[in-house]
Order: C-alpha cells, then structure tokens, then sequence
C-alpha cells in the first residue's frame, strides 16, 4: 500500500509540473509582453507620461528581458514562494499593476468553502438516494427521485440560480446575491459572520451541486442494481443473510468505485462550471475573476487560475485513487 501510494505521489507530483510547464507556455503565447500589456492598458484607460524607455525599465524590472526557460523557473520559483506575479487588468492599480495575491484576497479561500460544501452536500445526498432507489425499484420514491435527478440535469444552474434567489428574498427575507449581507459584507471576519455565510450558502450549494447530485443517483442506482441481480447476493439472500449486510457490506462497496474514481474530477468542475453562477448570484469567488481575465488578455491571472484548476484535477484524482484503494482491496493488490 506504501509503494501505491507513493507512485501516485511521485506522477502526481510530475503530473503539476508537466501542467505548469503548458500553463507557462500558455502566458506566453499572446504577442508582446507584461509590459506591453501595461503600456496598452494605460493608453486605453488615457494615462499619459509612459514612453518606450518607461516600458522597457519596466521590462527589465520583471526580468522580461531574461530567457524563457529563465522566466519559467523564476515563475515557478515565486509561486512556491506564494507569489503568483501581477495582473494586467486594466484599472487595476495606480500604475497599471497589481498583485495577483491582492486581486485574489478572500475569494480562493471563499471558493474553496463553497466546493467544499458543495462536495460534501452532493456526496451526503446522493449516495443513500441511489441506494434508496436501487432497493425500492420502480416504488413511488423511486419514480419521484428519478423525476427530479432528471429535472435536475435538464434545468440550467443559472435559472435554478434565480429560481432560489426569488424563494430566498420572498420567503427567507434573505439579500439579493452575494454571500454575505450588507452589514457583514467588509466586516472582520468573526462568529457571526460565518454564521450569515453559512445562511447564505445553501442557495450557490444547491445550484452548484443539483446537476452533479442527480448524475451521481443515476450512477449509484444502476450500478447497485446490477451489483444485486448477480449470483452472490441471490445465494446469500437464499442464505437469509441480514437485509443491511447484505446491501452495504458488498454490493454497495463494489457499487460505489465508480463514484470513487471520478471523484477526482468534481472540484474543478465545480470551480470552473461555477463562473455563470457566480456572476448570476453575485459571488465572490474565483469564476468571474477568471472571466474578466480571459476576456481583458491578462494572460498571467488567467495562466495562474488555470494552473489552480490543473492542481485541483491532480489532487482530486491522487484522493480518489487513495480512496479507491482503501474501498477497493484490488487496488492494493494490483499496487504491490
């Protein structure tokens, strides 16, 4: 099981370094550079008092004029350090730059909350739904969770977005998008305000997890059900085996892999599918940052929210196969 594991630390570690190496390449294709990028921005927002020599000191400054695979080890070097470099959004700051650090702030830790949450909410609900309408085929419940997975994956996340926002303001007396309410928005973080984020966080938790909630029951259901209809469980059901052990302790254990093992996928598809939502609700997390900076070409706060998404597909896939393993004793044999 060590040496398992420790192989899959090992690709994963090089599975990072291979994303952050396209990530690089990625910031680097658009024409020109950062401070072109700078030059472009003030002209466009009307500064005056830059000329070519400003540029190119500034060039210099963030050593530009170093070679590439200089400036990739550079980079690579402050983001361990916790410094991912400076966004070229336009109006960002008084000189056209801003760290990317300080454009981020709270909303990485607030994303992560939110996927957390979402994550947890999905796996907690689907997991006893599909095993619920696996054991009690073609019931009344069945039907009805079957109707509403379907709905859920049907419904666009921002109409169900505005669909709680309504429910929320006319029957919850709860603030129009967002997170926080007005009296908590810029304040100190303490118990109350987690407890308002907490008020707020159902609503992005439910349209952020509905879609993947009512694809995880499909999945669950269908394996259960052929996991049940196989000769073992008929002989120990023959047997008079208890009803719960002979549901939970194998069948549902071999139903669950494939759960398990797409798991990995779920954070950065929360992360990245989240971006309509968040602009929709009002969220402050990473989507619409991501957005404006695709749609501005600021290649380096996109570059480095891309190499968050890669990370988080590599962390969440390297989870999965340790849960897999401890799920699945296959796996531990296959591993040594």
């Amino acid at each position: 099981m060590a040496a398992y594991l420790a192989r899959r630390l090992i690709l994963a570690l090089f599975t990072i370094w291979v994303i952050s190496i396209l990530t690089f390449v990625i910031i680097e294709l658009p024409a020109g550079d950062t401070a072109d990028a700078v030059m472009n921005n003030l002209m466009d927002t009307g500064s005056t008092g830059y000329s070519p020599e400003v540029a190119e000191n500034l060039r210099r400054y963030l050593g530009l004029d170093q070679p590439q695979y200089v400036r990739y080890f550079k980079w690579i070097g402050n983001l361990l350090r916790g410094d991912p470099g400076f966004s070229m959004t336009p109006r960002s700051g008084p000189d056209g730059i801003r760290p990317i650090k300080a454009q981020i702030g709270d909303r990485l830790w607030i994303t992560v909350a939110l996927t957390g949450f979402t994550v947890l909410v999905t796996w907690t609900f689907a997991i006893p739904v599909g095993i619920y309408s696996a054991v009690r085929q073609h019931s009344v419940g069945d039907y009805v969770f079957t109707l509403a997975g379907f709905t859920g994956l049907a419904v666009p996340d921002f109409l169900l977005g505005l669909v709680l926002m309504y429910i929320g303001f006319a029957y919850f007396n709860q603030s129009v998008g967002g997170l926080f309410s007005a009296d908590y928005q810029n304040a100190p973080w303490d118990l109350w305000k987690l407890w308002d984020l907490l008020k707020h966080l159902w609503i992005p938790a439910v349209v952020l997890g509905t879609s993947g909630t009512a694809g995880l029951i499909r999945v669950m259901r269908n394996n259960l059900l052929d996991e049940l209809r196989k000769p073992y469980v008929v002989t120990a059901r023959a047997k008079g085996a208890a009803a719960w052990k002979l549901i939970l302790k194998y069948p549902v254990r071999v139903a669950i892999n494939p759960l398990v093992s797409t798991a990995g996928y779920l954070l950065p598809s929360l992360v990245s599918g989240s971006i309509i939502v968040s602009v929709v609700l009002s969220l402050p997390t990473l989507g619409p940052i991501l957005l404006r900076a695709i749609q501005l070409q600021d290649p380096y706060t996109a570059g480095f929210i891309i190499l968050m998404l890669g990370t988080l597909t590599v962390i969440g896939t390297l989870v999965s196969d340790v849960l897999l393993a401890i799920v699945d004793p296959r796996i531990k044999i296959v591993g040594q």
